[in-house]
């Protein structure tokens, strides 16, 4: 049985020295050090909410110190002291509950807990923002220094090791953390994300770098892929008309819930000005058109349409800065320039994995990372997985977190 606070309470600043030995559990204990360490750090502190379950809690904060909040997930185990830290960087438009909480009773963050972490997610700014609260200033930098602010903070509490690990643009995040400085992170686990392209996709990545510039240039801030909607319909209203033409039959229209499938299964096909760095789309699966649109067929492999629509309707508005669209293009396309990852300067262990239909077999980031003298780099590709798959498909934790952790 899940339990949560009913309202937010405060938490004082001052307490980052540790609980009175006796009174708290070690769960309790670590939550109540990282709080006083946070609220040190500037700002109003509020724990959000609070939810357990068998042997975990897992406590929400809000760090009030800019017009949008910054938001801290603790998940902790209730029956040992945290040894190590594992920091999860979610990815564009996502936030830690539904990127790595999802869903509720297995998924990856009870993975690391379960194997000796203290579990910290460190979710966007943009996940609680509109789209007028966006600036040119949302780059990848300020992604860097809010979860500089974060893991500062945590070690300054636990003094314990620490691991990052980031999916997609949270993967960007973490191997930028762990170029920064040293110490640093003892391990950094990757999940489908590239680093600079050669060829053909870098000149590509340089044109739409160069495209989102031009937005940023002109006032536009925000991108909103539209997934929380898409899912919502198709599980609400999955035999309703869509607004969207089928490609095989344009003045017919595709059902909500035929139209969710073909965005996950085929977003490399989708107009937008980053999908095409998908080999094939978010998800493994496959579709069939039909005579009309009640006759197409489809279904996806790993990932539950179910999965997928309530790890959306968890994040916030689900939008994207233009300024962290523009620098990773940036790093995509090789132009240091314009935002530098110091490849050269990341000594940590790195397990890096890729996914066949999603990121693709593009390890020019891994090899630099070893080019820079780093021998304890793996990089993988899993077969048959889309880019969402290695979060939550039902055999995520025997398919890809067995490699992980």
């Amino acid at each position: 049985m899940l339990a949560a606070l009913a309202a937010p309470v405060l938490l004082g600043a001052g307490t980052a020295g540790g609980a009175r030995a006796g009174t708290r559990d070690p769960a309790a204990s670590a939550v109540e050090r990282i709080g006083g360490a946070l609220g040190d750090s500037g700002g109003e502190l509020v724990a959000r909410g609070r939810e357990h379950g068998p042997g975990w809690i897992r406590t929400t904060l809000e760090l009030r110190d800019a017009a949008v909040p910054l938001v801290v997930d603790v998940v902790a185990d209730t029956g040992h002291v945290p040894r190590r830290v594992a920091y999860l960087l979610p990815g564009g438009g996502l936030d830690f509950a539904s990127n790595f909480f999802t869903p509720t009773a297995h998924n990856l963050a009870h993975h690391l807990r379960t194997r000796g972490y203290l579990v910290v997610g460190i979710s966007p700014r943009e996940n609680g923002a509109t789209a007028a609260d966006l600036t040119a200033e949302w780059g990848l930098a300020a992604h860097k220094r809010d979860a500089r602010k974060v893991i500062d903070a945590v070690d300054a509490a636990l003094r314990v090791p620490y691991d990052l690990l980031g999916h997609s643009a949270g993967a960007a995040l973490a191997l930028d953390l762990a170029a920064d400085r040293a110490p640093g992170p003892r391990r950094v686990m990757v999940l489908d994300t590239t680093g600079p392209y050669e060829g053909d996709l870098a000149v590509r990545a340089a044109r739409t770098r160069a495209a989102l510039d031009a937005q940023l240039a002109s006032g536009v801030y925000a991108n909103d892929p539209g997934l929380k909607g898409l899912l919502a319909r198709a599980v609400g209203d999955p035999n309703g008309a869509s607004a969207v033409p089928r490609p095989v039959d344009p003045a017919s229209r595709f059902t909500h819930a035929a139209l969710a499938h073909f965005a996950l299964v085929h977003t490399a096909k989708l107009p937008g000005a980053t999908n095409w760095i998908y080999e094939q789309g978010f998800a493994a699966g496959t579709f069939a058109f039909g005579a009309t649109p009640s006759d197409d067929r489809y279904a996806l492999t790993h990932t539950p349409l179910a999965t997928w629509a309530d790890a959306t309707a968890r994040f916030g508005g689900g939008l994207i800065p233009i300024a962290l669209l523009r620098d990773l293009t940036a790093i995509w396309a090789g132009e240091e320039s314009v935002y530098r990852i110091d490849w050269s300067a990341i000594g940590a262990e790195v397990t890096w994995i890729n996914t066949a239909l999603g990121r693709g077999d593009h390890p020019q980031g891994a090899n630099l990372i070893r080019d820079g003298g780093n021998p304890k780099v793996t990089f993988t590709v899993i077969p048959d997985y889309g880019h969402g798959d290695p979060v939550w498909s039902s055999t995520a934790d025997r398919d890809v977190w067995r490699l992980l952790v």
